[in-house]
């Protein structure tokens, strides 16, 4: 199996649209009641979170680069900067 980067923000994005589909699915079962309105918030809310946490997330992959640095070089290409 090859690995990968994890990637918090899909992991959250992820848990949020399971959480809606969850309550779909209770609401299609009689389970409980969900107004359709309370599910907008729900997936907006947890799109934006995900656009959050996977910016922090890329931020802190870039300065975790050799030497606290991050993946590029200094400014205008010169490594010793």
């Amino acid at each position: 199996m090859l690995r990968h980067d994890f990637q918090p923000g899909r992991l959250v994005a992820g848990a949020f649209l399971t959480a809606t589909g969850a309550l779909y699915a209770g609401d299609a079962a009689g389970l409980w009641d969900t107004p359709w309105f309370a599910l907008i918030p729900l997936v907006v809310g947890g799109l934006c979170l995900a656009a959050v946490v996977g910016v922090i997330g890329r931020g802190i992959r870039r300065r975790g680069g050799a030497g606290g640095r991050g993946h590029g070089d200094g400014p205008a290409g010169d490594p010793a900067l």
